[in-house]
Order: structure tokens, then C-alpha cells, then sequence
């Protein structure tokens, strides 16, 4: 991984491409929307993983950001992110509690932040 400066903010030169980053959205992504990009996908990518070896039958999950709350007196500080996932499949709403309990447990993006961030995790089946 390689960033280099440019007029607007920072190039970073990853292996699947380019990513542009400024505190200007007009720009590129602003580094906290990344930090809770990090954390949604992070957590999308192992609550699949967890109904695949579960054998629970999904056609889909959308993650929807409901609240990120950032403390302006601590240099914007991100402080709490809400998690809403929307789950399509056939799903017993009983098992919710564990999946979410194995989502957070596997997720090493949510394990980074656990004692400065808090991440609340939501969910609703469809």
C-alpha cells in the first residue's frame, strides 16, 4: 500500500486500484466514511461466511449505516457507528442473536476498534 499527495488530498495506490481520499468529499472519500466502510463490509463479508457454514439459505444483505456519531471537540473523533443489516433468505429470526454474536466475535475490523468505537448491530429479514 502507497499513498501519495495530490492537489485535493491523497492517492492511495492499492493492488485492485487507485483510491482517491480528501477531507472534501467533491474529491474523493473523506478518511471516517472509509473507517465505517471498513466496519460495514468487514461485518457483511463475515455474517455471509457464518450462514454459508450454517447452511442457511440468503439470497441477499444490505448494510445500511443508520448513525455514525463523531465528537467534533476530539478532532471529529468517531465515536459510535449503527450497523442495520436487511436480510433476505430464509432465516430463522432465533438464530439472529448467534449469527450476530459470531459476525462481531470473526469480524477483525470490529475487533480493532471494540474498546474505542461503539458498533451497534441491527437487523430485520425479509
Amino acid at each position: 500500500m502507497n499513498f501519495s499527495m495530490n492537489e485535493n488530498g491523497f492517492t492511495g495506490h492499492l493492488p485492485f486500484g487507485d483510491l482517491q481520499i480528501s477531507s472534501n468529499e467533491e474529491h474523493g472519500f473523506r478518511p471516517y466514511q472509509l473507517l465505517v466502510s471498513s466496519l460495514a463490509i468487514c461485518s457483511g463479508g463475515v455474517m455471509r461466511k457464518v450462514f454459508d457454514k450454517m447452511r442457511m439459505s440468503f439470497e441477499d444483505i444490505q448494510i445500511e449505516v443508520k448513525e455514525v456519531v463523531r465528537n467534533d471537540e476530539v478532532a471529529g473523533r468517531v465515536e459510535k457507528v449503527h450497523l442495520h443489516f436487511i436480510i433476505t433468505g430464509d432465516i430463522k429470526d432465533e438464530k439472529m442473536p448467534r449469527i450476530l454474536e459470531l459476525t462481531r466475535k470473526n469480524c477483525s475490523m470490529v475487533q480493532s476498534v471494540q474498546d474505542s468505537i461503539e458498533v451497534v448491530e441491527t437487523y430485520e429479514i425479509r
